[in-house]
């Protein structure tokens, strides 16, 4: 049976989107899916300590969100923003632009006096290269930008947001949205996990709009993921390989880092850019459980948890999680799927 991307459809009240997160991050609630009983529980974030054991590996995403989002303006005073995908060299990006039809090759947008960018080539989908001027591009971005918060969140970004959409491991800057089933961990939940003998091992996948652009097609086979680049170090890989022969459980902590080590499962290769899409039904392949936000309906991230705990199981879940007023999406309650 072909599977149809209105196969993956459900409604959500717009009240159950969450637009701040719980504080502290580890009060949030926990919906907890055992795949074996397809018995569904309902707990605090910071009980996932009960459903670890000694040898346990956490996998989580080091990357760290930029300030992607650049609110400028052409020098006739038309207001342009432009948000960062990622960089070819220290000054050129690659770029997204709202209102690109109103720029040309050449003309400049105009950030503050020490800081504007040029558009040097227009792509597809709005994509745009520019080329930033200005002494230390890094440091202006870090001035001028914003935390690109996602647009179903309907607020502007405020100071905290730079903490809030930041998980407290995050150290390798890249993204463009926060890997957000980390966001819930807090250094003091980290520490009594690390004290109960449960281990932890990094990767890197700089987040990008790959994981969050809709799916244009109803054949959900046609749908192509924009690439992201993820990064392994031998470290962890020589981790998941002494878990999994102790039989002890790798857990994935968010869709980034399931796609990230299935990537490396099906490439062989520790680094490089991943467009992998994962869909049911698919045979996962380095990861044992799951913890991951409730996710839009009809996306690629809702496929992929659909894939790992069955479509019929996730969709139960999600009425339950309606009907329980769970709250949804990136600032959202979490999900561990045993």
């Amino acid at each position: 049976m072909k599977l149809k991307l209105s196969d993956f459809d459900y409604n959500l009240p717009k009240e159950l989107i969450a637009k701040y997160p719980v504080e502290p991050r580890d009060a949030c609630r926990l919906m907890v899916l055992d795949r074996k009983t397809q018995k569904i529980e309902h707990r605090i974030f910071r009980d996932i300590i009960d459903y670890l054991q000694e040898g346990d590996l956490l996998v989580l995403n080091d990357t760290k969100v930029i300030p992607a989002r650049l609110q400028g303006k052409k020098e006739t005073g038309a207001k342009i923003e432009i948000f960062l995908l990622r960089p070819i060299t220290e000054n050129r990006w690659e770029v997204l632009i709202k209102n690109i039809k109103r720029l040309k090759p050449g003309q400049k947008v105009i950030f503050g006096e020490d800081f504007s960018a040029k558009l040097v080539e227009k792509f597809e989908e709005g994509k745009a290269l520019v080329e930033f001027e200005g002494k230390d591009i890094n440091a202006l971005i870090k001035k001028y930008g914003h935390i690109p918060l996602p647009p179903y969140i309907e607020r502007e970004d405020e100071e905290k947001d730079k903490d809030y959409y930041q998980t407290v491991f995050a150290r390798k800057e890249g993204a463009v949205a926060s890997p957000t089933a980390g966001l819930h961990f807090t250094k003091e939940l980290l520490d009594k996990l690390e004290k109960k003998g449960v281990k932890k091992a990094f990767v890197t996948l700089h987040v990008g709009l790959g994981t969050f652009r809709p799916i244009q097609t109803e054949d959900i086979t046609k749908h192509k993921m924009h690439e992201e680049y993820y990064y392994i170090p031998e470290e962890t890989l020589k981790l998941i390989l002494e878990t999994k022969e102790k039989g002890k459980s790798v857990v994935a902590v968010g869709t980034t880092v399931v796609r990230t080590l299935e990537t490396y499962a099906q490439t062989g290769k520790t680094e490089g850019f991943s467009d992998i899409f994962i869909y049911p039904p698919y045979q996962f392949k380095m990861v044992d459980r799951l913890i991951t936000n409730f996710h839009l309906p009809k996306s690629t991230l809702l496929l992929l948890v659909s894939a790992f705990a069955g479509k019929d199981f996730i969709f139960r879940a999600y009425k339950e999680a309606v009907r329980k007023k769970y709250r949804f999406f990136s600032y959202g309650d979490a999900m561990f799927i045993l």
